[in-house]
């Protein structure tokens, strides 16, 4: 089966603002691909109100309606961007005359190079997330930080980087990314710096194993908390069918809307390596969510084990739930904030997350004294974990419940 090149994927660009544009995907099918879509488009700051997944098993066609919040200025070169990122996603194929044929992965691809930026200047509120932002701008994926105050007004950053584009060993590429973190600055740089780093030194800057019995126990329960603002154990309902399609189970979803929910859905079906062969979602008045899936198993057959079905529905509710976490602790006489996500089992972290919680205690005015990112085996699930420290006289200006819920509103995007 051949499809021409630019065909693979087709974005058709709303013409009036606040009409969702139009991603078509039409590739080799896998299982987890529309996981994969899912997180660029999530990358891309993309929310989608829509969306189509029909496969027969071998060939699949996607198409999401997605828009963007708040509204960007989007020109042609970022579109083009989103669409060859999304093509890179798609399974491997091999290039003839123009035609894509596909071609089964033998090789699983290796994993990116990690570089070390060091980065030392003055101190002031929201310089976290402006490089935060830069980092994003120049698709340099932040797998760890490392952030310390010092007293006498200077910061040390350090962030454990890879690049999508796999430039970054160059010196144009590390000139690029140097000339933009000086245009954000007040005060002159004191020093930036990239090298490129091995396992062992990556591995020696994991952040402390260590956490709180406290905190494990709050943010990490797999039981749902209806506790959280905003958000009750009400609002999802997860059932399955098996008598409606002789090959299929029928998941059919109805839950409020949030940043990624399609993604979470995907990853918890990829994760249970789980394939979709026919799906519809969309999102009706409000932020209510209609989402039908037809699902089988990676041996062809539907889920007829109840304890399977039981595993799956209450994973799903999770997920849709709390796909994070967020808690603020005391520190001794400071104040900690904590998010966490689970990982794919791909390894991969969930998008954005270190932006959304900088751009959040920048908007409520308060500095940040230190910050690190980590991850930790919490029975069977690997969780990424942010552990932001807050500054001695900000954190006294602001309640920890007020802290704790606007953080998790921006991150759930209703803010």
């Amino acid at each position: 089966m051949g499809i021409l090149h630019d065909d693979v994927v087709i974005v058709r660009q709303s013409e009036k603002e606040g009409d969702p544009s139009v991603v078509t995907v039409n590739c080799p099918d896998k299982t987890g691909l529309g996981c994969d879509l899912c997180r660029i488009l999530l990358v891309f700051g993309l929310s989608i109100v829509r969306g189509d997944v029909s496969t027969d098993g071998k060939w699949c066609y996607i198409v999401f309606w997605v828009v963007c919040k708040p509204t960007p200025s989007w020109d042609s070169s970022r579109w083009e961007l989103l669409k060859k990122r999304l093509v890179d996603a798609c399974p491997s194929c091999s290039s003839a005359s123009g035609f894509l044929y596909y071609r089964s992965a033998l090789h699983l691809p290796k994993p990116p190079d990690v570089f070390l930026l060091k980065l030392c200047c003055y101190d002031r509120k929201g310089l976290l997330h402006d490089v935060t932002q830069v980092l994003c701008s120049l698709e340099l994926n932040i797998k760890k930080v490392k952030v310390s105050t010092i007293p006498d007004g200077t910061v040390m950053d350090l962030f454990f980087v890879t690049d999508t584009r796999e430039l970054l060993h160059t010196k144009k590429r590390q000139e690029e990314t140097y000339k933009a973190l000086e245009d954000i600055m007040l005060d002159p740089v004191i020093s930036c710096n990239i090298e490129k780093v091995g396992p062992e030194i990556t591995a020696c800057s994991q952040a402390s194993s260590f956490l709180p019995s406290a905190i494990t126990d709050d943010i990490f329960r797999l039981e749902i908390s209806n506790e959280l603002p905003s958000v009750s154990s009400n609002d999802v309902s997860v059932m399955m069918d098996n008598t409606l399609s002789p090959a299929h189970t029928l998941v059919h979803i109805v839950c409020q809307d949030h940043k990624g929910l399609l993604y979470d859905i995907m990853r918890t079906l990829k994760d249970y390596n789980l394939q979709i062969s026919y799906g519809r979602f969309y999102i009706k008045q409000g932020r209510k969510c209609d989402i039908d899936l037809f699902i089988m198993q990676a041996d062809g057959k539907k889920i007829v084990d109840p304890s399977k079905q039981s595993a799956l529905s209450s994973r799903l509710k999770m997920e849709l739930l709390q796909p994070l976490r967020v808690a603020v602790a005391s520190r001794g006489p400071d104040t900690e904030l904590l998010v966490a996500n689970p990982v794919e089992l791909s390894r991969k972290g969930r998008p954005l997350v270190f932006y959304d919680i900088t751009l959040a205690l920048k908007m409520l005015k308060t500095c940040i004294f230190s910050a690190e990112i980590g991850r930790h085996m919490i029975g069977d699930l690997e969780w990424e974990v942010y552990r932001v420290l807050l500054d001695e006289g900000a954190s006294l200006s602001i309640s920890g419940r007020k802290l704790e819920e606007r953080v998790w509103k921006l991150l759930m995007g209703w803010e």
